[in-house]
């Protein structure tokens, strides 16, 4: 039986008030189902109840790759800038290195 996130919410209040085992059984919910619910919706809220099936995900997915592209960029941009940074380090040791001979 499929039902809405608010629905499901209003089940998961109820067995709560009522004790899991009463609740399961007057709203027709295992308890493993319960529990899964709950878990769901003490992380993310009504938003974790949705039903995600059939959902697209591929603008989620889309912009992950974009996020994923950008913190490469930065990535490379640091460890560019590091190895500048130690040629430009070993350059001037070797300069102090000679004015101390």
């Amino acid at each position: 039986m499929k039902r809405t996130a608010q629905e499901k919410e209003k089940i998961l209040l109820e067995i709560q008030k009522l004790g899991v085992v009463a609740g399961c059984r007057r709203f027709n919910v295992s308890a493993p189902l319960y529990y899964d619910w709950l878990e769901k919706y003490n992380a993310s809220g009504l938003e974790g109840l949705e039903d995600r099936r059939g959902k697209n995900l591929d603008a989620q997915i889309k912009k992950l790759e974009k996020e994923n592209k950008i913190l490469k960029e930065l990535l490379v941009e640091k460890e560019l800038e590091s190895k500048m940074k130690d040629e430009l380090l070993k350059k001037k040791i070797a300069q102090w290195d000679k004015g101390k001979k």
